[in-house]
């Protein structure tokens, strides 16, 4: 029996499964990691221990408990958090910790004074993407200037799945997905990186070889081979960013296909039928060449159910905290008894790009309970979500099929509000391992085991969540993007104190 290999390393964990061609799980492992957050709107990770040490510890664990020979595994597959930038030096390594995607918002002058000196309508006719946190341009811009020392040294600069890939396959290759993030140093008409449009930002000759996803890097080498018990020679994927990893992990590969991702942040991918180009939303190649995608992504999600817990729910065990602030907040009616939460708490990506918004809760009274609170956590977010599929509406981009995923499609209360907000149903698979089990059929795909269609086969639906109308959400979200448009110029002053 042939078997696949799938590791993604998460913003918070990292997780791996061991795939047969049938799509059955053998074994899989997960293993936990920060994310550092060194000054207020910075975020990074540990490369060796986060990415590389997790990589190994899940891949050993998975040997283990299957008992199969490694050489019966017939591809590997990863992917990771992303768009990163990570500087390393000739020999592979990071010369620092890992700038993490759209949640670090270090390179905010140096977004705006690259805009301003190209200008938006030519950055997104030759990138497909405005300028933000999200762009990994900006950011080696800013390594530049504010680490000279640093830049001397710098041989390449990868972001986190093409540092498994180098680590595994002694090879510096990025997927033209993730490389479209890269932003104004990435054309996604000829799908090169040019030089023209900010020639000063770095050498091009620094940035990796590019490959589509599901292409062949190299082999394992002896070394990766020693330290994770692969065997020597395994294939490996040039691998992507991990929410189109999960994308694909249920089924998200027709035109008009789009995957709500649950997570630490929400995430939204649509299979676009051409390239959608609009400064609100943003574009990528899709997996396979001459196919297009369209993102959005909310900057903080899950993240805030955690911070809420861990404030507000400390009387609680973690075993018992979610489910009893779900039903505290299931006693709250819809729209939290006047309760509105902006779910900005670390600036926002999409629609809106502002890295100097701010999280409230707005309106409270002393009649508002905790649970009250939690409910308006869950409907801020969904609010914020539906302000993403309302930008894809008037682009003329509502899906036709809505596909959940991610740890967060446990959480009945967030799915339900979502639908309720959104007005839109969702399907939820029978498998929800996420990112890694779509590293798995990858890996599959790359070496002739399945064809594309087989996805379908693999993950079928499971159950679907239905829109419940209720008037109160729709005079609520209202409210909510009133609030942010007339505190937005006072969340920027503030940030200033």
């Amino acid at each position: 029996m042939p078997y696949t290999l799938g590791i993604d390393i998460g913003t918070y964990e990292t997780k791996g499964v061991l795939v047969d061609q049938d799509g059955v799980v053998h074994a899989q492992a997960a293993r936990g990691h920060e994310m550092l957050v060194p000054q207020p709107g910075w975020a990074e990770h540990r490369p060796e221990e986060d990415w590389w040490g997790d990589f190994v510890h899940v891949c050993r664990a998975i040997l283990r408990d299957s008992d199969i020979d490694p050489s019966e595994i017939k591809a590997v597959a990863c992917s990771a958090i992303g768009p990163c930038m990570l500087p390393v030096d000739a020999s592979g390594a990071p010369l620092m910790n890992g700038v993490l995607y759209g949640v670090d918002g270090r390179a905010e002058t140096e977004v705006r004074e690259l805009t301003e000196r190209i200008g938006e309508d030519v950055i997104i006719a030759r990138c497909g993407n405005a300028l933000t946190s999200q762009s990994v341009g900006p950011k080696i811009l800013w390594l530049k200037r504010q680490r000279p020392d640093v830049f001397a040294k710098t041989a390449h600069i990868l972001t986190s799945t093409s540092f498994l890939v180098q680590r595994l396959t002694g090879e510096v290759v990025i997927d033209h997905y993730t490389a479209a993030n890269f932003s104004p140093i990435y054309d996604v008409v000829s799908r090169k990186w040019v030089h023209d449009l900010a020639g000063d930002i770095i050498d091009l000759g620094k940035l990796p070889r590019l490959l589509w996803s599901h292409e062949i890097a190299g082999g394992v080498t002896k070394k990766a081979a020693d330290q994770t018990g692969l065997a020597e020679g395994t294939p490996v994927t040039a691998g992507t960013i991990d929410a189109v990893a999960e994308a694909f992990s249920v089924g998200v590969d027709r035109p008009g296909d789009m995957m709500m991702m649950y997570g630490s942040t929400i995430f939204i991918i649509l299979r676009a039928q051409a390239q959608v180009r609009d400064p609100r939303i943003w574009y990528a190649p899709w997996l396979f060449e001459g196919e297009h995608a369209s993102m959005a992504g909310l900057a903080t999600s899950g993240t805030l159910t955690h911070w809420f817990r861990d404030q507000f729910a400390r009387d609680l065990s973690v075993d018992q905290a979610f489910p009893l602030l779900a039903a505290e907040a299931e006693a709250s009616p819809p729209g939290a008894n006047g309760l509105l939460m902006l779910p900005y708490f670390s600036g926002e990506r999409t629609p809106i790009h502002d890295t100097n918004a701010k999280g409230a809760f707005f309106g409270l009274n002393l009649t508002h309970t905790r649970g009250d609170m939690y409910r308006a956590l869950i409907e801020g977010i969904a609010y914020g979500t539906r302000h993403v599929t309302d930008t894809f509406a008037e682009l003329g981009q509502s899906p036709a099929r809505l596909l959940a995923v991610g740890g967060g499609t446990k959480n009945a209360l967030w799915l339900q509000a979502t639908s309720d907000i959104t007005g839109l149903e969702q399907v939820v698979c029978e498998k929800t391992s996420g990112a890694s089990y779509g590293d798995a059929f990858l890996a599959a795909l790359a070496v002739g085991l399945v064809s594309r269609g087989d996805i379908a086969r693999w993950n079928p639906a499971s159950r679907i969540i239905a829109p419940q109308n209720d008037p109160r959400y729709d005079k609520s979200y209202a409210l909510f993007r009133k609030l942010y448009e007339q505190t937005k110029d006072l969340a920027a002053e503030i940030g200033t104190i």
